[in-house]
C-alpha cells in the first residue's frame, strides 16, 4: 500500500526504533507509549485489519503471536498484554494489521 504509515517502516523509508525483524514480521516502539513497554509488532505483508484475515493467513496470524512471546522473552518479560485492535471503531488507528505487546514489567530494556 502506497501511502500505509508501516509499509514506509517495513521498507526503511521511515526510521523506527526496530526491536526484531525476520522475513515475515518487523516489531518497533510504539511513538506513543501506553506503557512503560509497548512495542508493535506487524507483519510486512499488508493486511489493513483483522477483519481482513483470509484462512490463507492463518499461519501469518498465529507468527505474530509466536513472534511476541519471543520478545517477550528476549527482554525478560514476566506479565503483558496482547492487544489486536480492529477498526476504527475498536481503536485501530493503521490500516495495516499489528498486535500490540504492552507491559508494564519493571525490567528495563537494554
Amino acid at each position: 500500500m502506497k501511502n500505509c504509515l508501516f509499509c514506509k517502516i517495513i521498507k526503511k523509508e521511515i526510521p523506527s526504533e526496530i526491536i526484531y525483524e525476520d522475513d515475515k514480521i518487523i516489531s518497533f516502539k510504539d511513538i506513543r507509549p501506553k506503557a512503560k513497554i509497548h512495542f508493535l509488532i506487524v507483519p510486512k505483508e499488508h493486511i489493513e485489519s483483522v477483519s481482513d484475515l483470509e484462512e490463507k493467513n492463518k499461519d501469518l496470524a498465529g507468527e505474530l503471536i509466536l513472534t511476541a512471546k519471543k520478545i517477550a522473552e528476549k527482554h525478560n518479560l514476566t506479565g503483558y498484554k496482547l492487544i489486536f485492535n480492529v477498526g476504527r471503531r475498536g481503536g485501530q488507528l493503521i490500516d495495516h494489521i499489528h498486535l500490540h505487546l504492552v507491559s508494564r514489567d519493571i525490567e528495563e530494556l537494554p
